[in-house]
């Protein structure tokens, strides 16, 4: 394909998603499944290459693209093995370091927070990440000041930025010459997932709902403006993705704990950053059935919510369907353990459920395992191009994003006015010297806070 047609191409794909996310009507359904690193094992990669060598990994998203064109919108890597490495960092075990070759990366979940230091989070999140979390998580940084440490900050900031280079290499590359878009740009967690994830674990946070709640809420609180923060600075700039939220701890809690620890922050969050004019694609780990009902609190048309193979997707529809674009439907074991005949009946099934006006992507639960049979992932493409057809005269095209009602801005240790201050003044042209120095300092502020992830 030439140019033209190359934009042409990644303009209807993006344009059909973001339509479908908006509630609005759609000549096909749009097939946007996560890959969750199957394009990269259907491509020939084990798993230490994908996560260590970014051509391998960019090489077989092209080849997976290739091979179902019918894919809209393709997830990216998240993890870049070398990152981790650098700083030592204890989060996370790898393929190829710590585990064999061919298993997936997994998160070490431990107490990473004492429970007496609530008020040290709560009075200034980002002192606690810089004096007591990463010198715990991160194995170069356990004697801050140390030669080691110095020359570890140098090597994590380094490979922060070539890891954004890689990112932004890699979008550019599947859009200028594969013409494919991304499901999502950007990254953030709940605020109670941050607790219960990285700093508490869950054994702690379970505990804190009982023995210091409002501390735990207090916690949340001051985790708004954080993970705000890493979301926009994260995302794409011109609006065109939405921002990714996994939640994780929603399935162990009840309604009424629900209600009180993990929704008021978590919503508040996505609310700022849908005012910010972005939106949002959250993935409802878990069984959400008991929770899901919340969705309906945010505006119409602007989350996309994962339905989770726990859950029952015919009954998300019914609950939920119609007011947010849902996504998921075919599990997880349908994918890897069945025959292709199963999975086009229950495509057809989905998409006769959802129809036209409860708008579906149809998905694996949150996304394609990694050892999905391949003739099973084209049976799905196949089925979707044949029931989930609507209307084939429609051309949606993408987006003007939304103007934002509030505009937030970036966070940092020091602000310009105290940098200036110390400067003594500037006698020249400040928007020159302003920018790029803003630029660093936001990149070092989020830096701190992607180790939360």
């Amino acid at each position: 394909m030439n140019p033209e047609e190359i934009k042409n191409l990644f303009d209807r794909r993006l344009g059909r998603y973001q339509a479908a996310i908006a509630l609005e009507p759609v000549d096909r359904m749009p097939i946007a499944c996560g890959s969750n690193y199957f394009a990269e094992v259907y491509s020939g990669n084990d798993h230490q290459t994908t996560v260590y060598n970014q051509e391998k990994w960019l090489e077989a998203e092209k080849i997976f693209i290739r091979d179902f064109p019918e894919v809209d919108v393709l997830r990216d890597n998240r993890i870049y093995a070398p990152l981790f490495d650098v700083v030592n960092c204890r989060t996370y075990r790898m393929p190829g370091r710590d585990l064999e070759a061919n298993t997936w990366f997994q998160f070490v979940e431990k107490e990473n927070m004492k429970a007496d230091e609530y008020d040290l989070l709560i009075e200034n999140p980002t002192a606690f990440m810089l004096e007591r979390y990463l010198p715990r998580v991160l194995g170069d940084f356990a004697e801050p000041g140390s030669h080691r440490a110095q020359v570890a900050l140098l090597k994590g900031g380094m490979a922060f930025a070539q890891m954004g280079q890689v990112m932004r290499n890699r979008g550019l590359t599947l859009e200028k010459e594969c013409g494919m878009p991304q499901p999502t740009a950007g990254f953030f967690l709940a605020p109670f997932d941050v607790i219960a994830d990285a700093f508490r674990g869950l054994n702690g946070v379970v505990m804190d709902m009982f023995r210091k709640p409002d501390k735990l809420r207090a916690a949340c609180d001051a985790l708004v403006d954080e993970m705000v923060n890493m979301a926009l600075v994260t995302a794409d700039p011109l609006k065109r993705y939405p921002i990714f939220v996994p939640t994780h701890k929603p399935m162990f809690l009840s309604p009424s704990q629900f209600e009180e620890f993990y929704w008021p922050s978590f919503k508040k969050t996505i609310l700022t950053l849908l005012d910010a004019g972005h939106n949002v694609r959250a993935y409802l780990e878990g069984d959400w059935s008991k929770h899901w009902h919340h969705i309906k609190e945010l505006p119409k048309g602007r989350v996309v919510c994962d339905i989770d193979d726990q859950a029952d997707i015919l009954k998300a529809l019914d609950d939920i369907g119609g007011h947010q674009c849902l996504a998921g439907g075919v599990l997880s074991s349908m994918l890897i353990l069945e025959k292709p005949k199963a999975v086009k009946e229950r495509v057809k099934l989905l998409c006769e459920a959802a129809g036209k006006d409860k708008h579906l992507l149809i998905n694996g639960g949150c996304n394609i395992p990694h050892d999905t049979k391949a003739e099973n992932y084209r049976a799905m493409l196949d089925a979707i191009c044949e029931f989930g057809i609507y209307d084939p005269s429609l051309k949606p095209m993408p987006k003007t994003p939304p103007k934002p009602v509030n505009d937030v801005g970036p966070r940092m240790l020091t602000s310009w006015e105290e940098r200036v201050d110390e400067w003594g003044g500037i006698r020249g042209e400040e928007s020159l010297i302003r920018q790029p120095w803003e630029l660093f300092e936001k990149l070092a502020y989020v830096w701190i806070w992607s180790w939360v992830s």
